[in-house]
This record gives C-alpha cells, sequence and structure tokens, in this order.
C-alpha cells in the first residue's frame, strides 16, 4: 500500500475513503487483491451505468483489438468513428426527433462543457453565463466558474468570473422560482444583470446533493432562455445515460436544451469519451477552433456503439430503471420512516438517490459503515450531507435489495450512536 501515499499526490480522495487494493470487477462488485468482495453503489461516479466487465461490452472491444482496429485517430476517419455516429443517430437523435451536430470535445464531462460555454460566447458574441446554486460542471477554470461549491471553487486560485448564480429548484427561501426570478432580473433595466450568453443547468445536482428540478421549472427556464434569447445547456454528463430512466434526463420535461453535455456512461465501458451536441445552426466553429490529442478515443468509440445498440434499440432498460428508480426510492422512504426525528430526506431520481442528514458528519459516517459492510457508497452536497447511491442500471433485484438493506442497517446504526 505504500507506494500510493509515497508516490501519489495527496490530491487523491477515493482512496481515502475506501483504503484497499482492488484488482478486478464484475457487474456491481469490485473485488480486492486478496478476494473480498464489495457491492458497488458508486459505478465509477456514474460512469459505469452498464456495470463493470460488461459481458457485451467487452466482447465487442477484444474483437476490435485483435483485428487491429485503429487505437488512436484524432479525428480521423475511421470505421469505428462512423459506426458510432450511425448508432447515436439511429438509436438515439432520430428515433427522439432531436437534430444535433457532434462535437468531440476531449476525454471527459469538463472537456464537454469547456466546449458548451467556448461556443455560447461565440455564438452570441455575449460572456455572463447563468448557473445555479449547488450546480457543479467540472474542476477545469471555466467549468468552476459555473460550479457552486465554494471549497472547490477556491482550488482555482484565481478569480471566477462573468457567471451568475441563479437559485435552483427548491432553494430555501425563494418565494419564487429561480427562471421566474430570472426573467423579472432579464426585464428590469435597473437590475444590473448583463443579458448572459446561455444558461447552463443539470436536471438532478449529482454532486451538489442530489436536488432533483421538477419538470415544471425545466419547462419555465426553457421558456425563459427563448425570450432573452440565451442558450439553454444541460450538463447530461452523471445524468445522462439513462441514469434517471430515459436516455436523456430532460426528457421528461417536454424540452429540448440547444446543447447537451455527455460523458462519463457515453462510452459505455468506463473508457473516456466526451460529446458536446449542438443545434446544427449553433455549430459555427471554423477547422481547428477547438481541438485536441484525444478528440475520440476509438476503443471508447466500440464499446460505446456497442451499448447503445445493446441496450437502447428498445424500452427495455428504461423501463427497468423507471420501475426500479421507484423501488429505491420506496426503501428510501422507509428508512425515513423508520427514524422519523432524524430529519431524513429522500433526495434524486431513479438510479441516482439518497439521503439528506440533518445531523453533521452522518451521512459520511454511513458511507464509512457501509464499507465495513461490503458497499460502496459515498457522499454528496456542499456540505457532505447527502450518502448518494449510483447503482449500475444492470445491477440484479438480488444485489440491489443487498444494497439497500446494507444501507438500511448502517443509517440505523449510525442515528443509534447519535442519540
Amino acid at each position: 500500500m505504500t507506494i500510493f501515499s509515497d508516490l501519489e499526490s495527496e490530491v487523491r480522495t477515493y482512496s481515502r475513503l475506501w483504503p484497499v487494493v482492488f484488482d478486478r470487477a464484475e457487474n456491481s462488485r469490485l473485488f480486492t487483491e486478496d478476494g473480498r468482495p464489495y457491492l458497488d453503489f458508486f459505478a465509477g461516479a456514474g460512469a459505469l451505468n452498464y456495470g463493470h466487465s460488461n459481458a457485451f461490452l467487452k466482447q465487442a472491444l477484444l474483437d476490435y483489438i485483435v483485428r487491429d482496429g485503429v487505437s488512436h485517430a484524432l479525428d480521423m476517419l475511421t470505421v469505428a468513428r462512423r459506426d458510432f455516429l450511425q448508432a447515436l443517430q439511429d438509436v438515439l437523435l432520430t428515433p427522439r426527433g432531436l437534430q444535433y451536430k457532434v462535437v468531440f470535445p476531449g476525454p471527459g464531462g469538463a472537456n464537454a462543457v469547456e466546449a458548451a460555454l467556448k461556443l455560447a460566447r461565440r455564438v452570441t458574441g455575449r460572456q455572463p453565463v447563468v448557473s445555479f446554486t449547488n450546480s457543479f460542471h467540472g474542476m477545469t477554470l471555466g467549468t468552476l466558474a459555473v460550479s457552486g461549491n465554494l471549497k472547490k471553487r477556491a482550488a482555482a486560485g484565481v478569480p471566477l468570473t462573468l457567471t451568475t448564480a441563479m437559485p435552483y429548484d427548491g432553494y430555501p427561501g425563494i418565494g419564487e422560482s429561480g427562471p421566474l426570478y430570472l426573467d423579472r432580473l432579464l426585464s428590469d433595466g435597473g437590475s444590473g444583470l448583463d443579458r448572459p450568453s446561455a444558461v447552463i443547468v443539470e436536471t438532478v445536482q449529482g454532486e451538489g446533493g442530489l436536488r432533483a428540478a421538477g419538470a415544471g421549472w425545466l419547462r419555465e427556464l426553457a421558456d425563459v432562455c427563448k425570450r432573452h434569447e440565451m442558450l439553454l445547456i444541460v450538463d447530461d454528463v452523471q445524468m445522462g445515460c439513462g441514469r434517471t430512466g430515459p436516455f436523456f434526463s430532460f426528457e421528461d420535461a417536454g424540452i429540448v436544451p440547444d446543447m447537451v453535455c455527455l460523458s462519463k456512461s457515453i462510452g459505455g465501458f468506463g473508457l473516456p469519451l466526451a460529446l458536446t451536441l449542438v443545434r446544427p445552426e449553433l455549430d459555427v466553429w471554423k477547422p481547428g477552433d477547438h481541438n485536441g490529442t484525444f478528440r475520440g478515443v476509438s476503443a471508447s468509440f466500440v464499446t460505446a456503439t456497442q451499448a447503445l445498440r445493446s441496450y437502447w434499440s428498445d424500452g427495455t432498460l428504461e423501463k427497468s430503471t423507471r420501475e426500479r428508480g421507484e423501488r429505491i426510492a420506496a426503501a428510501l422512504s422507509a428508512i425515513a420512516d423508520d427514524h422519523p426525528g432524524a430529519g431524513l430526506e429522500v433526495r434524486g431520481r431513479g438510479f441516482a438517490a439518497g439521503l439528506r442528514f440533518a445531523t453533521p458528519g452522518a451521512a459520511r459516517a454511513v458511507c464509512v459503515e457501509a464499507f465495513e459492510n461490503g458497499l460502496l457508497v459515498e457522499t454528496s452536497g456542499a456540505a457532505a450531507d447527502v450518502a448518494k447511491l449510483l447503482p449500475p442500471l444492470t445491477i440484479s433485484n438480488d444485489d440491489l435489495d443487498e444494497g439497500l438493506d446494507i444501507i438500511r442497517r448502517c443509517v440505523g446504526a449510525v442515528l443509534a450512536r447519535s442519540e
């Protein structure tokens, strides 16, 4: 174990929460080098929606490697790239009536968001961007500027400017919704708020405490953006690829964003891939205006294509996620009901769910207790006050029930100690 602390930066986090050495993984379980299994309700922070070592995706990847498929090609034309774009169009965009051009901005979610912000400013000729309280969009300077977590923002080391935070849905103490408040400010010549280029939003705030925006709130926001000629960017990095039920987390609200940011599970197998989807008329870039060495990893194209065709050609996975998401919510509600004086609050939507604790430190204590009982879960929120559950969408019912039972027992144990 010493090589990690001797050589790695102090910036590492998850290895401190789970101080064991993992060796292999399969679907919803990770195994340490000495063979101890851990049920995974973390799923690579949402990068493993189809589980670890998914057999369909693994075989497609192995076949591609064995036949000496191109491993690196920047934005050159390849069979793997073509197959992915065709699957994206056939399986996702056309059936939903969506028309987007695809930008490959780099390997991670922050790359997708940076590209969206950069393009929005170029298209509109305006610099300000509106974001929301408790939002999180990445750790680069541009994405930190539109993130709400003060601790993460402070690590930037420079002023984070040209952004304005508005209250997210349900923000305490606000008499009217964030979109209506924004509309009021933009309609008032004396408000001092310059017209933004774009508004960026998560439909469920994955890192911000699993707050979920209502469908009506999202529709109001889309209407305000149209009224004031601002571009609407939906950050679907963690909540996309079926995490909330439908492939895109905004589908149930009936809105069509101007730009959509995807990463994490879009690569299917946990391999790096990010997309920025933009309305065709917004694609004003000239060749080379936005580029990078890893603008599309061929291996990721292969597993992403297989994931789309295996899981999204019909409604089976969506139906399962919706039904079992309700089961997760019911189980968490039952836990909250078992402890009426603890102030527990159920958060999230679908397979992104959690419990918010009123007692400081309780959520982290539950995560520690869960680890000791063979379950991986992390905290969420600026105050780390939410125990966050992100099981793979492909988890078996038995494993899902086992994990929920561990959570139930760990919450009981932690709250009993705090009495």
